[in-house]
């Protein structure tokens, strides 16, 4: 029989990354919306996702 093992991630660290991860996606796509270049959406949306993950993870803690 194989060993239980602990999950890769809980599930309050999977609801932290996939809410920081869509809220950086829904940034990048209204920066993008208003006109500035892809690479500038991509970095927009990058940043807000990584401010919100921190932000997160003691809000939903």
């Amino acid at each position: 029989m194989p060993s239980q093992q602990s999950p890769l991630l809980t599930v309050h660290s999977a609801l932290v990354l996939l809410t920081g991860v869509l809220l950086g996606v829904f940034v990048g796509v209204l920066t993008r919306l208003d006109g500035s270049s892809p690479i500038a959406a991509a970095l927009a949306g990058a940043i807000a996702a990584g401010v919100t993950i921190p932000v997160l993870h003691k809000l939903i803690g």
